[in-house]
């Protein structure tokens, strides 16, 4: 059986805080902590190679490839970052993110109960985003 693309999700806002975290069964769980600092760490790095780059408009790091995991990043137009923790070569992981992106505006956005820059806490969010993933693990038992 083929493992899950992804291992973990975390949406970061403007401001670098996380504002949503799922892990999708990777090897080495990571608890509230440590999730907090990757994703401020993330954050961090990503400011940082835009200033960096020699390239005006750089907008960051799209993709960091390391030996056991990729790390993709989608960056919306508002800074709100949506980065995903995914097995090695995996693909159209960019495509996943701006649907993760979609149901985020459709979900979170739109709902009148939630407080910009807060930690996401909306039911059809995480039942959408769970169907999506799972749409995309049962894509992965067919390649």
């Amino acid at each position: 059986m083929a493992s899950a693309a992804i291992y973990s999700l975390f949406i970061i806002n403007k401001s670098g805080g996380l504002i949503y975290y799922k892990d999708y069964g990777s090897a080495g769980r990571t608890d509230t902590n440590d999730s907090l600092r990757l994703a401020s760490l993330w954050h961090s790095m990503h400011a940082i190679s835009q200033q960096l780059s020699p390239t005006p408009g750089c907008e960051g790091i799209d993709l960091l490839q390391a030996h056991n995991f990729d790390l993709h990043c989608f960056q919306s137009l508002t800074g709100t970052k949506f980065f995903a923790v995914c097995e090695t070569g995996a693909q159209n992981i960019e495509i996943l993110l701006k649907v993760i992106y979609e149901l985020y505006t459709d979900f979170v956005l739109k709902n009148p109960f939630y407080e910009m820059e807060m930690p996401i806490r909306c039911e059809l969010f995480d039942l959408n985003l769970a169907q999506v993933i799972q749409k995309d693990r049962v894509a992965l038992l067919g390649r």
